[in-house]
């Protein structure tokens, strides 16, 4: 079997006579059966395809599902247990992302939409983050009031907070204020040192998991602060939390990096003042940078990587964006040690409906995965997913990493605050192209800040709760290698092989075919990720 696909037994003898032309015979018979079309058929027609534009057909099971393995590549030098990146995105990867993200086996990209010093200090809090453990627990003051306490629980769903010296983690713990504490006050004003408990339990600094848990089990109580030997805040361990966490699968072995520290990465521009950028964020541990472009082929580009190759030479530099064969190669050449494929794919992006330039993403992962492999360069497919089947054809086409913004807003660990429009639970989620995002810097990414009007490239909006990401990602992951196993192949590196000898066969889907292979003729239904 080569590929997933059954190859008929071919005869050793070489005679021109009557042999031969059985065996042409049957090669012609065996053909008629070969369904689809090999990719490089199929992506050579001109047309620009998405995901649902193209189906794969299924291969040969041989092998269970706990089989297959999704170990990947990021870059040259990077590998992964999880082919998963969140987005540098200022609705998406902050540290609590970041941290999950490595937890999980994947890696996060965090956002440059703010200071160089603000960057770099959620790097450093992301790389020393740790599963369960809060570490920007919500805190007051001792002259703050039950009232705002009432406007936490409002906007952030919780009632019980910290109370230290100067209301921010860090500074000396000094008391806790619960919902029993404030259920049935009637004076909303009362100052929370009236009635905050000073008696605590905590656990010290440095301490596992296994041991704060212990304490917090054995203590009854909902909270446990870790602090340091003076006192001061560093962690909170909730009790629903790590409940919640005995509900999640199994995490598996994290992403760490050479300081033996998670492995987090960051996303900078290509100006004059992000070279200074990026040396706080070396300074701060970063493992791995992006340039962010939403057009990556640019002088702009090729200087800043030049730069940092020069500057940072032990530093991986992931560039793009780019769609394009031309792109990658010019990229790969510059010195990139992966790729970010996409430009406009996006489910917040304007950049096709606006510039008029772009690619449909699965063609865009295939055309500069053909390239990228033979100069030993993963890629990063980036954008257009909004399910498990989008990352298994990313994956398939060629790429060895998928990054998603859409696909995790909206969880637990993506930043910003819930809040409820007619009954749905949401979180805010704009693109970096959005006038929202350019107004706090973004427009870099889009060459725009130098000019004096500024046009948008994307919108802001808000999606649905969808938990955390210690949840979404296993589950989707192992729907992943569903598709594999489907398709016949154990690997990432395995069907990119199958792909390229013709073993896994491709055709396009009508729309009538997309939308049969959906939901379809219920009246109402409900539809689960898991």
């Amino acid at each position: 079997m080569v590929g997933g696909v059954h190859q008929r037994p071919r005869s050793n003898h070489h005679d021109e006579g009557g042999d031969s032309q059985v065996l042409c015979q049957a090669d012609a018979d065996f053909s008629s059966f070969m369904d689809g079309f090999p990719a490089v058929r199929l992506f050579s027609l001109g047309t620009s395809y998405t995901y649902d534009d193209v189906i794969f057909h299924p291969g040969y099971i041989d092998f269970a599902t706990d089989s297959v393995d999704l170990g990947t590549w990021l870059t040259r030098n990077i590998k992964l247990r999880t082919p998963c990146v969140s987005s540098p995105m200022d609705t998406v990867t902050e540290s609590s992302m970041a941290a999950a993200m490595a937890a999980i086996g994947g890696i996060g990209f965090i956002h440059y939409n703010n200071k160089p010093k603000e960057q770099a200090e959620l790097i450093a809090k992301a790389k020393d983050s740790r599963v369960c453990f809060i570490s920007n627990p919500a805190c007051l003051r001792p002259s703050d009031s039950v009232r705002d306490i009432d406007a936490l629980k409002q906007s952030r769903g919780f009632s019980s907070v910290l109370v230290t010296e100067d209301g921010k983690p860090g500074s000396k713990l000094l008391g806790i204020v619960t919902s029993r504490d404030i259920d049935f006050l009637n004076d909303r004003q009362t100052e929370l040192r009236e009635i905050m408990t000073t008696d605590l339990i905590t656990a010290p600094s440095g301490c596992r998991l296994e041991e704060a848990s212990e304490i917090l089990i054995r203590s009854k109580k909902s909270l446990l602060p870790v602090v340091s030997s003076e006192g001061e805040l560093l962690e909170l361990l909730c009790r629903t939390d790590l409940k919640r966490q005995t509900e999640y699968p199994p995490l598996g072995s994290p992403s760490v990096g050479n300081d033996g520290r998670l492995l987090v990465g960051a996303a900078v521009g290509t100006r004059e003042n992000d070279k200074e950028r990026l040396k706080l964020l070396v300074e701060a541990g970063v493992d791995v940078v992006i340039l962010d472009s939403s057009q990556g082929d640019s002088i702009y580009q090729k200087e800043m990587l030049a730069y940092s190759k020069r500057a940072h030479p032990n530093l991986d530099i992931i560039s793009g964006n780019a769609v394009t064969s031309y792109q990658a190669r010019h990229l790969i050449e510059a010195g990139a040690d992966a790729l970010r494929i996409g430009m406009g794919s996006g489910s917040i992006c304007t950049t096709q409906e606006v510039c008029a330039v772009g690619r449909g993403q699965a063609t865009a992962v295939y055309k500069t995965a053909s390239i990228a492999k033979d100069m030993h360069v993963p890629i990063i497919a980036d954008g257009g997913i909004a399910n498990s089947g989008h990352i298994v054809k990313a994956l398939v086409l060629g790429a060895s990493t998928v990054m998603m913004g859409s696909f995790l807003a909206g969880t637990m660990e993506a930043p910003g605050d819930y809040f409820y429009q007619d009954g749905h639970r949401l979180k805010k989620y704009r693109g970096m192209g959005s006038l929202e995002a350019m107004a706090k810097g973004s427009d870099v990414r889009y060459l725009g800040d130098q000019s004096r009007m500024k046009i948008a490239q994307g919108v802001s909006g808000a999606v649905a709760d969808k938990g955390s990401i210690f949840k979404l990602i296993p589950y989707t992951m192992h729907a992943v290698k569903q598709g594999f196993q489907d398709l016949g192949v154990k690997s990432i590196q395995d069907a990119h092989i199958s792909l390229a000898n013709g073993g896994i066969r491709l055709e396009v889907r009508t729309g009538a075919a997309q939308a049969e292979g959906g939901v379809h003729n219920l009246m109402s239904y409900e539809k689960r990720r898991f």
